[in-house]
Parts: C-alpha cells; sequence; structure tokens
C-alpha cells in the first residue's frame, strides 16, 4: 500500500538520519559533503521540511547513493517479489510537484537495475548536480508528453517512445514546457 506524503516525509527523515549516523557523520559533515546547509539538514531530519529531489539527489550523493537508492531505503519493504500498479511507493516532490513512483525493484532488493517511473506536471522543471550521476548507468524513456533534457548543457528534446542513455556524469535537467504532463521511466544501473 502506498505512504501518504506525510508518512514518507517521516521516513526519509529517518533514514537520512540514520545513514548520516551509521558513517558517525556529524550534521557538519554531511554539510559539507552534500553542500547542503547544515541546518536545512536539521529541518529535513526532524521532519521540519519536505525535502525537494534536488536536495535530496545531493544527500543521497554524499552517501555514495543514488536518489532512487535512498527512497528504497527509506520505503522499506520485504524485497523481491511482485509490485502492483496500485501498491506502489509514491512521493511527490514539494518544489515541482513531480510524482516519483518505485517501478523495480521492490523496496529492500539489492536488485542492481532500479526503475523508476515519473509524472513531470506542465511547467515542472528539476536540476541535479553531476553527483546524482556518477554511482551508475543512466538511461530515460518517455512514455507519454514531451520532455525536455540537458545533459552537460547539451539539449534534448524526447517525445513518446523517445529513449536517451546517459554518458559520463554531467548536471542534468528535465523539464516539461508542454500544456500537458509528460512521464517518462529512468533506470539505473548501479
Amino acid at each position: 500500500m502506498p505512504f501518504s506524503p506525510d508518512d514518507m516525509d517521516v521516513r526519509l527523515a529517518a533514514r537520512i538520519r540514520s545513514e548520516r549516523e551509521a558513517r558517525n557523520w556529524s550534521l557538519a559533515d554531511l554539510a559539507d559533503r552534500s553542500g547542503v546547509s547544515r541546518s536545512m539538514i536539521n529541518k529535513v531530519e526532524r521532519n521540519q521540511s519536505s525535502p525537494t529531489s534536488a536536495l535530496l539527489a545531493r544527500i543521497a550523493a554524499a552517501f555514495d547513493m543514488t536518489l532512487s537508492t535512498l527512497l528504497m531505503r527509506a520505503e522499506g519493504g520485504a524485497g523481491a517479489g511482485v509490485t502492483r500498479a496500485d501498491e506502489r511507493a509514491r512521493w511527490t516532490d514539494p518544489e515541482t510537484g513531480y510524482v516519483r513512483a518505485q517501478v523495480f525493484p521492490a523496496p529492500g532488493s539489492d536488485f542492481p537495475v532500479d526503475m523508476v517511473e515519473v509524472e513531470m506536471p506542465p511547467g515542472g522543471r528539476v536540476s541535479y548536480p553531476a553527483s546524482s550521476y556518477a554511482f551508475g548507468r543512466h538511461a530515460v524513456w518517455v512514455l507519454s508528453g514531451r520532455l525536455e533534457l540537458s545533459l552537460g548543457g547539451e539539449a534534448h528534446e524526447l517525445e513518446a517512445g523517445d529513449a536517451i542513455e546517459f554518458g559520463p556524469p554531467a548536471d542534468c535537467t528535465y523539464a516539461n514546457g508542454s500544456d500537458l504532463p509528460c512521464t517518462y521511466v529512468v533506470t539505473v544501473l548501479r
């Protein structure tokens, strides 16, 4: 059963604190490694602020993991098995309104491929630093709508059915400049 947005924020707060403490890092240590301010990390860990996807990507990179892995660990779960479409854990970015649903693997699994479905609302835009892409190979497949993808400053216009494999880690921006939602799948080989 999917988590409510409030429950997911609680789980994320606990997971970030747990990952930080498992490394014996202070808030300042995580701030230095992630480029996120100590006060913002403190607010997120105390569930006083809903983190954006860009902020979570910076924190995940500091932990040497992908955003997908951090969110999967927060979701918890039993591991391998069938995940029904209506049971997928969903998370909504508070800044852009994009909705992320873990397709595969089930939370708790150590399978080396992540598949995440994202619905980017009209006008939505999110940017990630190159460090977010340092932990695996990435590919994006557009299911519906149009996606404007900038990889290291190189612009790509993708439409339904189009796919792209990322090259070396580079700053990346996903944008939907259309009047309709865009749905795409991000696949990461860890």
